[in-house]
């Protein structure tokens, strides 16, 4: 039985490997879906019937109510909704290895030295990631202010209260490895101790963290997770468990890696650096005046245009108009023009956040390009369309060494013969750094609503 169990472990595993390679394109993003829940399905199935007496009734409970809250959430939420309902996800990660940590530890009378040391990360990283992604989820959502939240000598007291939760674990450990052990107070407290500094620093760990980092944080508590499972693992001997929580936490580890690169900054920087802690406006004065366009008047200028790029941002998921984008680059092809989509790593609220909006309107996945693909020549694109994006768009990041996004890789979109901006109104992007690209010589302010703009410029194009 053992063996079977053993093979059921692997099947699952090898699951999970193929349906994380298929999440790496977009037309078989769904099949890896699929593929990777039929191995948790398998896992989960292999557990149950070889686990020798268990009780299925909370079992069923707890499948049934976590089924009807996941089905009536994910129908519910909106495309807008999606960076904090991964944040919440991920805390639900974190939050469940902390309870099996918990429990483990409860139950044994003893415990070795390596499944207590399994127990000690188990609960402080999964702790972290409970109560970093509730932050995260009310920044996100706005229910807490998006900007970095310090105070002077936040640094020194999130060292001291992870030394704390350190000391406390290795306490744990310390009882572990001693034959007699330490009196069963001082191990009560320590566990303690271990349980509140997780859920404290977590808090603490995100709230210093600005709004314009948030993808970058988001997929850091992601991987947190993960590797809170894995050490989950290892404290149940569950070596399916192991193996995808140390994919989880790898690929977060990877991606997370890829968004500092892409905004040029270290994962410390974003950490620690409280980005965006104040509104800057950069040192160098930026002569021009706002120069407002109409959608009419963009018409005859998109209609005219060979080569259009299309630069999506938070705003396109705001104003839900990523099917109207969709609409007007299929007016823009009738009349000849390439049309392609720029997307910035850290563009929006979480990672991948422009790319699944514009799956949902079913882009042609070719048509999307990265900012190194389309910088080159972006002398030659006719018509860049900017939709919401700003910090990504920023010429500060080139021009003012001041400037605290100064070094950032962006979208050259103020080097395109045309640049239209679509915004409501004047007002920075989420890193409160003010925009040099409204004022500059070739680009046209097209305020308003996004989705009624992109509408109104397909109503011109099907007139003709």
């Amino acid at each position: 039985m053992e063996s079977l169990q053993t093979f059921a472990y692997i099947g699952a595993s090898v699951l999970f490997i193929i349906g994380l390679q298929m999440l790496g394109r977009a037309e078989t993003a769904k099949r890896g879906n699929r593929v990777s829940a039929l191995g948790m399905l398998v896992a989960l199935v292999a557990t149950l019937y070889f686990e020798a007496g268990l009780d299925f009734t909370w079992i069923l409970v707890g499948l049934v109510v976590g089924a009807a809250i996941g089905a009536v959430a994910a129908r519910r939420v909106q495309m807008t909704g999606m960076p904090e309902m991964v944040a919440l996800l991920n805390g639900s990660g974190g939050l469940a290895s902390l309870l099996v940590g918990w429990a483990e530890y409860a139950r044994a009378d003893r415990i070795a030295p390596f499944p207590a040391f399994a127990i000690v990360l188990t609960v402080l990283i999964g702790g972290l990631a409970a109560t970093g992604s509730i932050v995260a989820f009310l920044k996100l959502s706005g229910r807490m202010d998006g900007k970095p939240i310090q105070f002077a000598g936040q640094k020194t007291v999130n060292g001291a209260i992870l030394a704390i939760g350190l000391l406390a674990g290795a306490v744990l450990v310390v009882d572990a490895i001693l034959a007699a052990g330490l009196p069963g107070g001082v191990v009560i407290v320590a566990f303690a101790v271990v349980l509140a500094v997780a859920l404290v620093l977590g808090v603490m760990a995100v709230l210093p963290i600005g709004g314009a980092d948030m993808p970058i944080v988001v997929s850091l508590l992601n991987s947190y997770s993960g590797i809170a499972a894995a050490a989950a693992g290892f404290v149940i001997d569950n070596n399916v468990l192991v193996v995808a929580g140390s994919l989880v936490g790898a690929s977060g580890l990877i991606l997370t890696n890829i968004m500092c690169k892409a905004m040029n900054r270290s994962l410390a920087n974003v950490l620690f650096g409280g980005f965006g802690a104040t509104v800057t406006a950069g040192s160098a004065a930026v002569q021009g005046e706002v120069k407002p366009l109409t959608p009419d008047d963009a018409y005859y200028i998109l209609e005219a245009a060979s080569s259009v790029v299309v630069v999506p941002g938070y705003g396109m998921a705001v104003a839900q108009a990523q099917h109207a984008v969709k609409e007007l680059a299929d007016q823009l092809t009738k009349a000849g023009a390439e049309v392609r989509y720029a997307i910035h790593p850290v563009a929006g609220r979480m990672p991948g956040h422009m790319n699944v909006l514009l799956a949902e309107a079913n882009v042609p996945y070719e048509q999307l390009v990265e900012p190194d693909d389309v910088n080159p020549t972006m002398e030659m694109v006719d018509v860049a369309i900017v939709i919401g994006a700003n910090d990504v768009v920023n010429p500060a990041a080139k021009e003012d060494e001041s400037s605290p996004l100064y070094g950032m890789p962006i979208i050259e979109v103020d080097r395109a013969r045309t640049c239209f901006v679509l915004k409501r109104s004047m007002n920075p992007g989420f890193s409160g750094v003010d925009n040099s690209l409204f004022l500059k010589d070739n680009t046209r302010m097209i305020f308003g609503d996004a989705k009624a703009t992109l509408t109104a410029m397909v109503a011109a194009f099907k007139e003709v």
